[in-house]
Formats: C-alpha cells, structure tokens, sequence
C-alpha cells in the first residue's frame, strides 16, 4: 500500500514539475504573451499615429471597429471602411491562419477595446497581439502592401549554439522558402502557410509560419514576406525563436509546436555527455549546475504560485460550464452578468423589445457602443439547460448574412441570457400581419422569401454542420434596417451528420400551422421538414394572410387548404388582390405561390430540396416550368383527421408546442 501511495506521488511530482517547465518555457521565451492563459495582452505597445481632431472622425472610428467583427471573410482576415472623406476611416483585422473562428473572433474583439484604450485619439493605430492583429487609418488600407515600419520583431534569448548554427541556418532558411512561396500562391481568402523540418546531429525540430493579408498579390505577398526573411539574420541571428511582423505580413518560428495545424514530430532522445571531460570543463559544468539551481529555486515558487492561480481559475470556470456547454470555444462567448445589467440599464422595461414564451427580450449597448439585443430566460422557461445548449452551441458556430448572429450567452446562479446581434426592424409577423404594415411592396417581399431561402440552404447544405430548425415561422425570422431577413432561435435545432437524411424524436417541439404532419404524428424530421415550414411561410408573406387564423368569408379554415382549392379552381390570383404588381411581378407573385404548394406536397419524397427550391425562386425565366404540385399536407378536424397514423395521438400527449409569438428581438 506504501509503494503504490509513493508511486503516485512521484507520478504527481513529475506531472506538476514538466507543467512547470512548459510554463517557465513559455515565460522565458515570449514573456508578454498570456494569450494562451486566457488574458488578451498585447505584444509590444501599440502604434499610435496623428492626433484626432474631427468628432466626426472620432464616430466613425469607434463605429468601424464596433461592427468590423460583421466584415469577415470567414477565414480569419476582416476589412471594412467608415464614413465620408475627409473623415472616412478604414480598417483590416487579420488572424494567425490555424486560429479557431471562436479563438479569432475573441482576439480582435479583445483588440478593438485594446487599441482605443491605448490610442484614444490617434488618427492611425495599429496593435500586435498572440493571435491577431488590427490596425486602422485614415487612407485605404485594402490591397496595399505596406512598408516595414513600424513592425514588431521578438527574438528568444537563447542560441542556437555554434556546432549547429550552419545547419541550422541552412535549413532554416529552405523551410522559410518553402513556406513564403506557399503563402503567397494561397487563395483571395487566406494566404497562409505552417510546417516543420530538424536540424543538427540530433535532429531538433523547427515549426514556423508565414501569413500575408490576403487582399494583397502573389507578388506583394511574396515581396513582403522576403523582407522579414532577409530582416532575420540581422534581428535575430540563430535564435530558437523569432516573431517578425511588418504591416501586412508576418513570420514566425520556434524549436516547439505552437500551431494547430501540423503534429509536431517526437522529440529526440536527449545523448549523454560525451566522457572524459578534463577539470576545465568540469569545473564549468559545476558552474552551469549552480547557475540553473539558482534559477529553479528563485523561479519555481513563483511559477507554482502562478499554476495554483491558473488551476483555481480553470477549476471554477469548468464548475460553471460542466452542466451546460461542453462545446470547445464556447468560454469565448461568455459575457459577465455585471456588464449586461449595465448595457440593458438593468433590464429596464424602457429597454423592453418584448415578451415570448420562453421570456424577455431587451435592447442593450454595449461599452464599445454596439447594439445587442438580450434575451433573458424566465426562472420558469420552457427553455430549459438542453434548448439552451443548443442555442449557444449551434447559433454560435453559424455565420451568415440570413441568420441572426449570436453573440454570446450569460450563466449567472439562475440567471440564462443569451446576447445577439441587434435587428432594428422587429420581427417578420410585424409586417406582414398587421393591417398598419401591408405596405410592404412586392419586391421587399420577393427578397424576404429569398432570404429565408437562403438562410435555410446554409443551415442544412452550405454550413460545416447539417442543422434542422424545426421552428421557422414568420415570429422567427428578424429583419435589419435594410429589410434583409435574418433566421433567429436555435433552440429546438437539431444537428444532423452530413450523411444522414432524417431523425426521430418523442418530444415534439415547435409552433402548430408550421410543423410537417410526419414531425407531428411520427416524430420524424428531415430537412423536408424545414422545407414545408418554408412553404407555409411563403403563402403567409404572399398573402398577408396567419395560416392558423385565416378567414373567407365568414368561415374560418386554415390557409394552406384554401390555396389548394384556389389553386385547383385557378383562382389562386386572388391571394394577391391587395398588392400593387406589374404583369412581371404578378407573374412572379404566382410562381412563389406555387412553390410554396411544392413545398407542402404530402409525400416527403414529392417535396423539393432547399437547393431546388432556391433556383426555382431566382431562375430568370418566369414560364410556367415547375412541376405540378400533389395535394398538400394540412392537418384539420373531424373526418379529415380520421385517417392519420394513429400513433398521432400518442405523440399530441408528449407534444411541448409552441403557440406563443415572440416579438422582436
């Protein structure tokens, strides 16, 4: 029992001693950069050029850098402009290339409040950071390959030693030519390149990597990045680390892994001393051993206070995130509770955009003056830990102009907030189904419908992940001050893998009039299930008319079984007598229309794809092409009910449905 106890502890000795050697590593040979530890900290201090002096200038500085996070390309590298000259301002963010989209968005949010703290009248900024960089200016910064100054140049205190400088130099230098063509022949989106190769008798190893922006040419790119290879014989002669960035390139190197994107080889054995050593060096080794014992003894309750710091921090955030979000990345989203108080001025019912089922949404500023838009779960929501991982999970890793963007969330004791963009115009139900709001003409219409289209073939073909909503509905979709349609609510979404085609569930979730009949009866989903939500949504937004409560005459039948009958009896124009239409857009009003009973085929199998279903809407002929539609699925009383699955009524009593429309958020 006293062997294994001792064995144990040995074991735990060693493991907390090699933490502390990666960490007195780390400290040694780039000093300033804790990004690693969870604090944003700058590289060197950042530059700061010219002197403010138009307000104006000053607006759109602070505006610019408060909405550049909404201009990325999607690989890491954001460019965008504000204002009229003279007062125009411009500004690129880039981030190293292996950097997880959660990593970077957080580095140049972290930098957009760094750089104005640091430079807060500068008409010119620029700032260095672990795994981005950020400048602004008052002249065009897109495709302008920039001078090496000012830059930032960090070498390792240590040398690579004389034995091996030659090699070392030597291959140093191929690597860094192989990785300055690869980076310069890269993509529009991404000009970056990493790799690996040894040196020396004992084959130690060298990661590097070269990143240009990549709005810039093969040959700028090219240019720049031979400049910072040429620059490191004489700023950092045969270190075991260099970082190097001028403007619009950048080079780094180490004798450690310190990418993502390539597994760095097992290191070589350590060789023993060679024998013989006379008393010269003996007495030199004695030497050495005392100056690394007094180092160790001085560092080392330092470093372990530090790691016991670390590990407190670490334990008490992973304690708050155990029962809810297990996702990597996910900690970058988290907001302090303290700050959102503040920005919704506590939640006021001044700030109030409206009450749903699952609780309040509020108008918030953030301190970069941003405008967010909070939702706070009520202690009672229908929205429980599940709908709320959901919702932080998936929303946070989809990026597209047709979805709401979700910025973050808030655990808080009881407390759930998630915080997401702000859409000024309230919600689609707004518009179409307030008799104050028909005004909307035909075109507006036609782009919302293809917005949602679009919205709803990136969440199941176009993004990294296969997403069912499984709750699109008109109180689910936003629209910006442009009238662009933005796809909102998460909660009931459903991850799919690439290759499957449907699931099944006990539990049905989402909103009657907008659920298919084979989700509602058997539990089943697909994206054809999206795909008949769209069709209801399409009638609605072309009518004008709520498919639950839509009234002929003195009559009350749903909205669906109305326009199949129209549309049998060709009648179907009628659903369009209120709007304002040229003979094309009649022409167009009507093939939406049609599509929509597509849609709300019966048979899963007869209904389109969203991909079909998107080059239906933008096909630029208007004939008559498209199939014809079989009797759709609509769900009423009485004898028509009769003939459902009867495991229909089994699912109703496991039914959590939605009949709330929530306003805008």
């Amino acid at each position: 029992m006293h062997k294994v106890s001792l064995s144990c502890f040995k074991a735990m000795i060693s493991s907390r001693f090699e933490i502390l050697l990666i960490l007195l590593r780390l400290v040694l040979l780039f000093p300033n950069s804790t990004e690693a530890l969870g604090v944003p900290q700058k590289l060197v201090p950042d530059i700061c050029l010219g002197n403010i002096s138009s307000s104006v200038y000053q607006k759109n500085v602070n505006d610019l850098l408060s909405s550049l996070l909404s201009q990325g390309n999607g690989s890491g590298f954001y460019s965008s402009s504000r204002g009229q000259s003279p007062d125009k301002v411009y500004a690129i963010g880039l981030c190293r290339g292996d950097v997880e989209p959660d990593v970077c968005g957080k580095c140049i949010s972290d930098a957009t409040y760094i750089l104005t703290e640091s430079c807060p009248n500068g008409t010119e900024a620029t700032g260095w950071y672990d795994n981005c960089m950020l400048r602004y200016s008052k002249r065009p910064l897109y495709g302008v390959m920039e001078s090496n100054k000012p830059s930032l140049r960090m070498c390792s205190p240590y040398d690579i030693g004389l034995e091996n400088t030659d090699d070392f130099n030597r291959k140093l230098t191929a690597l860094l030519g192989r990785l300055k063509s690869a980076a310069a022949a890269g993509g529009d989106l991404l000009k970056y390149a990493a790799g690996n190769t040894t040196f020396g008798s004992m084959s130690q190893s060298i990661f590097a990597v070269l990143q240009c922006t990549p709005d810039l040419s093969e040959m700028d790119c090219s240019k720049c990045l031979g400049d910072t290879v040429e620059s490191l014989p004489t700023t950092c002669p045969a270190k075991h680390g260099a970082r190097i960035d001028f403007l619009s390139c950048y080079l780094r190197y180490e004798d450690a892994l310190f990418f993502n994107s390539v597994v760095a080889a097992t290191p070589p054995p350590i060789s023993p001393p060679p024998p013989g050593l006379g008393l010269g060096e003996k007495k030199q080794s004695k030497n050495s051993r005392t100056v690394i014992i007094i180092v160790v003894a001085t560092t080392v309750p330092l470093l372990l206070i530090l790691s016991i710091c670390i590990y407190l921090k670490l334990r008490k955030t992973k304690a708050r995130f155990e029962d809810c979000i297990h996702e990597p990345g996910a900690e970058a989203l988290q907001f302090d509770f303290d700050s959102i108080k503040v920005a919704t001025n506590n939640f006021s019912k001044s700030n109030e955009l409206g009450r749903g089922g699952f609780g309040v949404v509020y108008k918030g500023k953030l301190w970069n003056q941003e405008d967010i838009a909070v939702k706070r779960l009520s202690k009672n929501s229908a929205q429980g830990d599940i709908e709320f991982k959901n919702e932080v999970v998936l929303a946070a890793k989809l990026q597209h102009r047709n979805l709401v963007k979700l910025l973050g969330f808030c655990l808080e004791k009881n407390e759930r907030l998630l915080v997401y963009e702000f859409v000024s115009n309230s919600s689609l139900d707004n518009f179409i189904f307030d008799p104050k709001m028909r005004h909307l003409d035909w075109d507006t219409r036609y782009k919302i419908i293809v917005g949602i289209g679009r919205g709803l073939l990136y969440l199941h073909e176009d993004s990294r992940l296969r997403i069912i909503h499984r709750d699109l509905k008109a109180s689910n979709v936003l629209l910006d001050a442009e009238m662009t349609p933005k796809i909102a609510d998460f909660g009931m979404a459903k991850l799919f893998d690439f290759d499957q085609t449907q699931g099944q569930t006990s539990r049905i979730a989402g909103t009657h009039g907008y659920m298919a009949p084979e989700y509602v009866m058997r539990g089943h989903f697909s994206v054809k299930s999206d795909v008949y939500s769209f069709g209801v949504l399409v009638l609605e937004i072309v009518s004008g008319e709520k498919n639950n409560s839509f009234y002929h005459g003195k009559h009350a039948e749903d909205l669906i079984s109305y326009v199949w009958r129209s549309w049998r009896e060709e009648t179907a124009s009628s659903l369009i007598d209120h709007l304002t239409l040229t003979t094309d857009s009649r022409s167009e009003a009507m093939r939406c229309i049609h599509i929509g009973l597509l849609c709300l085929q019966q048979s899963v199998g007869d209904r389109p794809t969203m991909a079909s279903v998107m080059q239906m809407l933008t096909s630029n002929s208007l004939t008559p092409s498209l199939p014809i539609p079989s009797q759709p699925s609509f769900l009423l009383s009485g004898s028509d009910i009769s003939g459902l699955d009867q495991s229909h009524s089994k699912a109703k009593q496991m039914n959590e449905v939605s009949i709330t429309e929530q306003s805008p958020r």
